[in-house]
C-alpha cells in the first residue's frame, strides 16, 4: 500500500507483514511548532520495506567488517544468476564503501578516524516522487538498536556521484549509525537501477531482477521505443532532469525518516521536524544535492555539512559541471602533456601517444596553436589556466583524463540535462554490455543481476559500456566529445534544450540562519574549488547567509584512490574533516560551541609506506 503524507503533518507507519511495511493513508495529528514551518504539499511513498539486520548481519557492513571491506574481491552470489536480496545488499554496501574510502592499513581508517563498527538495527525503504517527475528515488532509512531517544537525531544523506542507495553509507552511515542517529539515504533520481532492453528487465525493490510484466515494483522503467536494445539507466533516460530536484529528493529522504521512527519506536513517536534533530550531509554530487535542500523553504533542517560539492551557484567564477566536464574532455588530455610529475595511473608513457594525437586534432581544429605537440600542449595548458583551472585541479585530472571518466560523465550528463530518452540523444551516446571487440551484444543474466549492487550509476563498469557511434581514427573519441561540447557553446535546439536543463539546477543560498560548512579539497580536479565551492560560499555570504569554509591543501576528489601509492603519497583524505565538520555542527546544535572558523588547513603529505597520522590531517579544532 502507498503510504501518502502530507508534509506539515505526521502520519504513522501502522502495519507491517511479511517483511515489508504497509501504511495506511491516513492524515495524523498536526505536530508542528511556531518555530517549524513547512510546505502542505503530499509526499507519496510505494513500496515501501522493512528488513532486520542483526546477528551475523548489521548496518554499517552487512556483516563484512573493516578487514572483508578491505578485500579487492566482492562477497560472492551463491549463485551467480539468482543472489538473494541479502547477498545483493551486502555487495552493494561493500561496493559503496571500496568506491569512496580509503581502507588501506596505512590509510587509517577505523584507526586514526571512522568506525565499521557493528552496528545492528532495522531498515526502511521504499520509492518517492518530486512533483512533476515521470520516475520515483529510492529512498531508505537505517535505525540503529541503540538509537539515541533522548537526542532524537537523524542524518539525511544523498548519494555522491549517480551511485545507487547505499552510495553514501561511508559518509553518513559511518559518522551518524555509531553516534545513535537513524540516517536517511535517497539515491536522488540516479543509482544503479539498470533495465536491460533487450531482456525487457529490471531491478526491483529489494535489488533483484524481474521482468517488466513479471512485477509491479520495477524502479526504473524506461520510455523506449520497440525493439530498443541495450541498457537504460535513470540518470540519462528518465526524462526527468533529477539533478534540478536535488533538495526535495534530500527532503523527501527526511520526511520518510520519521515515519519509519515512528514505525520502529511507537513509544516515542510522533517524530517531527520540530523535535527530531536533522542534519544533511553529502559528498561531491551528494554535497551538492545537501546544499540544494539547505535553500528549500521551511525550517525542517538544522544543519548542512557539504563535502566537495558539485554545486552551480551565481557567485563569481562558477561554472556548471557540464561546463568544465566538456571542456576537459577535449582539453586535458593535451593540456597535461605540458605538465610535468603527473601521478600515476594513468602511466605517462602509455598514454602519452594518445593525448598527443589529441594535439594534434585539437590544432586541426582551430582549438589550439603550435606547430608541435609541445607548443600545441602549451597553448591548452594556457587555454585551461585561462578558464580557470589551477595547476593543482590540472595534475589531479590526470586521472579522469586517463580513465576517460569526463566523456563518460559529459555523455550521461547531455542526456540527463536535456531530458532525452533511450535512442535520443543528440550525440550518438547509447549504453551496452560490450564483446572483446566493444561492439554491443545482449548482456547475460549474471551480469544483469550483478547491476543493482555493482554499478556506479554512469557506465561504463560492471559489463555496461559507453557505445559511441562516433568512433573514428585518428583520434577515436573526438566527434562525440565536439558533439558534446557543442551542447554548452552551440546554439542548435539541442544545445538551448541542455542549457535549460542545465540552468534549472544553479543553487540558490541557504535558509537564513542555518548552520552549513563547506569541506572541499584544493587539490579536486573533478569537482575543482575554484568552479563549485568558492563561488557558492561567496555567493552565499553576499547574501548575508553565514557559511564555514574548509579549504583542504593536498586532497584531491578520490578517497578510494589513495590505496594507489602514489596518490596515497601526493594526497589525504577528505572524510577526516568531513566528519570533523560533523562533530562541529552537532557540538553547536548541542550546546551553541561556536562553529568553526574559515580554514585553509595546511596538512602535510605521508611519505611513501608510512601510516597516516594526526598531524598530516591538521584538523582545525
Amino acid at each position: 500500500m502507498p503510504i501518502t503524507v502530507p508534509r506539515r503533518v505526521d502520519s504513522r507507519l501502522i502495519a507491517k507483514s511479511a517483511g515489508s511495511l504497509a501504511l495506511a493513508a491516513i492524515l495524523a495529528g498536526c505536530a508542528s511548532s511556531a518555530g517549524r514551518t513547512a510546505t502542505s504539499e503530499a509526499t507519496m511513498f510505494e513500496h515501501p520495506r522493512h528488513t532486520t539486520h542483526r546477528d551475523g548481519d548489521d548496518l554499517l557492513s552487512a556483516g563484512l567488517g573493516l578487514d572483508s571491506l578491505r578485500l579487492m574481491v566482492p562477497p560472492a552470489f551463491a549463485d551467480a544468476a539468482a543472489p538473494t536480496a541479502g547477498e545483493l545488499r551486502r555487495r552493494a554496501i561493500w561496493s559503496s564503501w571500496r568506491g569512496i574510502a580509503d581502507l588501506t592499513p596505512a590509510g587509517g581508517y577505523g584507526s586514526l578516524y571512522g568506525s565499521v563498527a557493528g552496528v545492528p538495527g532495522r531498515e526502511f525503504s521504499a520509492y518517492a516522487r518530486v512533483p512533476g517527475a515521470t520516475h520515483p528515488h529510492r529512498v531508505l532509512v537505517q535505525v540503529p538498536d541503540a538509537f539515541d531517544a533522548a537526542k532524537r537525531c537523524v542524518v539525511v544523506t544523498a548519494s555522491s556521484g549517480s551511485r545507487g542507495i547505499y552510495g553514501s553509507i561511508s559518509v553518513a552511515g559511518a559518522w551518524g549509525l555509531p553516534k545513535g542517529c537513524a540516517v536517511a539515504y535517497t539515491d536522488k533520481g540516479a543509482g544503479s537501477d539498470y533495465f536491460d532492453l533487450d531482456a525487457r528487465a529490471g531491478a526491483t525493490a529489494d535489488g533483484r531482477v524481474a521482468g517488466a510484466g513479471d512485477a509491479d515494483d520495477l524502479a526504473f522503467v524506461p520510455d523506449a521505443a520497440e525493439g530498443a536494445s541495450g541498457v537504460a539507466f535513470k540518470h540519462a533516460h528518465s526524462k526527468d532532469n533529477p539533478e534540478a530536484d536535488w533538495g526535495l529528493h534530500v527532503k523527501q529522504a527526511a520526511e520518510f525518516a520519521l515515519h519509519a521512527l515512528d514505525e520502529a519506536l511507537p513509544a516515542g513517536a510522533p517524530f517531527t521536524f520540530a523535535n527530531t534533530r536533522v542534519i544533511a550531509v553529502g559528498i561531491s554530487n551528494g554535497g551538492g544535492a545537501v546544499l540544494r535542500a539547505a535553500e528549500l523553504e521551511g525550517d525542517w533542517l538544522d544543519a548542512v555539512v557539504a563535502g566537495e560539492p558539485s554545486i552551480y551557484s551565481s557567485g563569481n567564477g562558477s561554472r556548471a559541471l557540464y561546463d568544465y566536464t566538456t571542456e576537459a574532455a577535449l582539453l586535458m588530455p593535451c593540456a597535461l602533456l605540458h605538465m610535468q610529475d603527473l601521478p600515476q595511473p594513468p602511466v605517462t608513457a602509455q598514454v602519452a601517444p594518445f593525448w598527443s594525437a589529441r594535439c594534434a586534432s585539437l590544432e586541426a581544429a582551430g582549438l589550439v596553436t603550435g606547430d608541435d605537440t609541445a607548443a600545441q600542449a602549451r597553448s591548452a595548458y594556457d587555454t585551461m589556466r585561462g578558464a580557470g583551472w589551477t595547476d593543482a585541479a590540472l595534475r589531479a585530472g590526470a586521472l579522469s583524463a586517463g580513465f576517460d571518466l569526463w566523456r563518460a560523465v559529459a555523455a550521461t550528463y547531455a542526456s540527463a540535462y536535456g531530458r532525452y530518452g533511450v535512442g535520443e540523444g543528440p550525440c550518438g551516446f547509447s549504453y551496452s554490455a560490450q564483446g572483446t571487440d566493444m561492439a554491443p551484444r545482449a548482456a547475460t543474466a549474471a551480469e544483469r543481476v550483478a547491476w543493482w549492487s555493482d554499478a556506479s550509476g554512469i557506465p561504463p563498469g560492471a559489463g555496461v559500456g559507453l557505445v559511441d557511434s562516433g568512433i573514428a581514427p585518428p583520434d577515436l573519441t573526438l566527434a562525440g566529445l565536439q558533439c558534446l561540447r557543442g551542447l554548452w557553446t552551440g546554439d542548435s535546439e539541442a544545445a538551448v534544450r541542455v542549457r535549460d536543463g542545465i540552468a534549472a539546477t544553479r543553487a540558490a543560498p541557504p535558509r537564513a540562519g542555518l548552520p552549513v560548512i563547506v569541506v572541499h579539497g584544493a587539490d579536486d580536479g573533478l569537482i575543482p574549488m575554484a568552479f563549485t565551492s568558492a563561488p557558492y560560499v561567496a555567493s552565499a555570504r553576499s547574501a548575508g547567509r553565514e557559511v564555514s569554509f574548509w579549504q583542504v591543501r593536498n586532497a584531491q576528489h578520490f578517497d578510494a584512490f589513495l590505496m594507489l601509492p602514489d596518490y596515497g603519497s601526493r594526497y589525504l583524505p577528505l572524510l577526516p574533516y568531513v566528519y570533523a565538520a560533523l562533530d562541529r555542527v552537532d557540538a553547536h546544535l548541542d550546546s551553541g560551541a561556536a562553529l568553526p572558523a574559515d580554514a585553509e588547513i595546511e596538512t602535510r603529505v605521508r611519505p611513501a609506506g608510512t601510516a597516516l597520522e594526526a598531524a598530516h590531517l591538521a584538523i582545525p579544532r
